[in-house]
Order: structure tokens, then sequence, then C-alpha cells
């Protein structure tokens, strides 16, 4: 009865030690081969909108955080100073067309004259005259055209659909033409940055199905590899200030994989799931077409 007793127990502890390296081994081939992490970030395109004109801003049309569409108004440049230039562009483009008509008919009535009535040299000039007439009048049209155009531009409006953030432009404020003011994400642009150790590149290929597990939420988001980053900083050879290579004398023999970003387009976001840059996201780079890959945890 004892020895059967023994039995077993050399059986229970052979089982356990051969499970606990099956698992071992397992987590070991996970770790090292399935393309998976969990330092992932979503990440969008932000634009910086910068009025094309100057002057103050006589009425905000949109709050912080609010949506918009390409082509809402997001506010409104005191227009008068622009009115004014119009009305002005619009007086010399008329008095050059009557310049302009004086000179061509002037230059039809001297080209109806005979030689023996009118000497080249007078001709020439009347040619001259028209042809600088009609460059006057075309600069005069452009003039009115730019004038059309910042007036049109005192209306800030939307390149992109997307939503306002930190506002910080109120009514009174003076907007300087090419100084940003209001800043869009925008909401067509959502991916994801996947940080995936150098190790792990050589499983990941483009147009890769993946599985994108926010932090905030359960439902997982699918996406696809879209690229992988061509380069990092490299850390150990900074630029000297007389622009030679700054490289680190020492050297340590544990060497950490570094981290590639990859780029992951999302192909679908659940109902009920809101967006935000920077939320944290576990990737799980997943390929239909490999039996032998090994499934990561979710989380």
């Amino acid at each position: 009865m004892q020895q059967t007793s023994s039995w077993i127990r050399v059986l229970v502890t052979v089982v356990v030690v051969a499970a606990a390296g099956v698992a071992g081994w397992y987590l070991w081939r996970t770790y090292e081969e399935s393309p998976w992490t969990r330092d992932g970030r979503v990440r969008v395109n932000v634009v910086m909108v910068a009025p094309d004109v100057a002057g103050a801003v006589t009425d905000m049309r949109v709050k912080d955080n609010q949506s918009v569409k390409i082509g809402d108004t997001l506010f409104v440049i005191d227009p008068a100073r622009y009115r004014l230039a119009l009305e002005q562009a619009e007086a010399a483009l008329a008095g050059a067309k009557s310049v302009l008509d004086q000179r061509q008919e002037e230059q039809q009535r001297r080209e109806r004259l005979s030689s023996a009535s009118i000497s080249e040299e007078a001709l020439n000039q009347a040619r001259a005259a028209a042809l600088s007439a009609q460059a006057a009048y075309d600069q005069a049209e452009a003039a009115l055209g730019v004038a059309k155009l910042n007036l049109a531009r005192t209306d800030v409006r939307s390149p992109v659909n997307g939503h306002v953030t930190n506002l910080l432009v109120h009514r009174g404020d003076y907007a300087t033409a090419g100084h940003a003011m209001v800043a869009l994400v925008d909401s067509d642009s959502f991916y994801v940055a996947g940080y995936f150790e150098e190790t792990k590149l050589r499983h990941i290929k483009i147009g890769d199905h993946v599985s994108i597990r926010l932090m905030a939420y359960d439902a997982p988001l699918t996406g696809h590899v879209e690229s992988v980053a061509r380069a990092i900083t490299d850390r150990d050879n900074a630029l000297g200030s007389d622009l030679i290579a700054n490289v680190n004398p020492t050297f340590s023999w544990v060497r950490l994989a570094q981290r590639i970003p990859v780029r992951i387009a999302i192909d679908d976001v659940p109902k009920g799931i809101t967006l935000s840059a920077g939320m944290t996201a576990t990737v799980v780079v997943t390929d239909p077409n490999d039996p032998n890959r090994i499934k990561p945890p979710v989380r």
C-alpha cells in the first residue's frame, strides 16, 4: 500500500513538472514569437487652422469639443476693411476699363488712316498705349479677384470633418494671417500605432488582420497593418557640436529589443465606442493563413 502511494506521488510530481514545462514553453513561445503588444496608442491627425487674412475676431461660431463638418464656419474676422478694399478694387477696374476703351479706340482710328496722314512712329505709339492699357486692366482685374478672395476668407471654415479641441480663441481676439488659432481633430484619420519589439517584426506583413482592444472598452476593434516605420532615433549616436558622431563609449551587454512603430488602419469601430487620441490599446496581429501562429492573450 505504501509502495503504491509512493508511485502515485512520483507520478503526480512528474505530471506537475511536465505541465509546468509545457506551460513555460508555451508562454516563452507566445512572448518571443507572437506579434502582439500592449504598447499601442490611438492616434489622429490634428489640423491647425490658421486664417488667411488678419483682423479682429467678431464672431465665434463653435465651442470647445464641438463636432464640425467640412465647410462649417469656425469664426469670423471683421470684414469691414475687406469690403472697402473690394469697393476700391472695383473702382480701379472701372477706371482701367475706361482707359483701355479709350486707347483701343485711338488705335483703331489711327489704323484706318493712310500712311500719308500718320507716321509709323505715331501708329506704333498708339499700339503701345493700347497694350499698356490692356496690361493695366488685367492687373486691376486680378486685384479685384484678390479683394473678393480676401473678403471670402474672413469666414474661417473647417477643412475637415472632426471636432474642435482645446479652443482658446474668443471674440475680440486679433487674428494674424498664417498663425494657427483653432485645432481640429480629423475624425476621418484615426489610426493605432503599435510599438512592436524588433524581434517580432518578421511575423508582421502589410495587410495582416489586427485585433485592437482598448483599455476603456471590452468590445474589440478590427483593423489591418498599413505600414511599418523605417527609422527610429539612435540614442547611442547623438550629433556632436562639430557635426560628427558623438558615440557613447560604454556598451551594455544586456540589450533590450527596440520597439518599432507599426501603423494600424482601423477598419471597424463597434457602436458605443468613442475614440480619443492617446488611448491605450492592446494590438494583436493575426494571419489567417498561418495555422501555427499562437494566439496571445487579449489583455
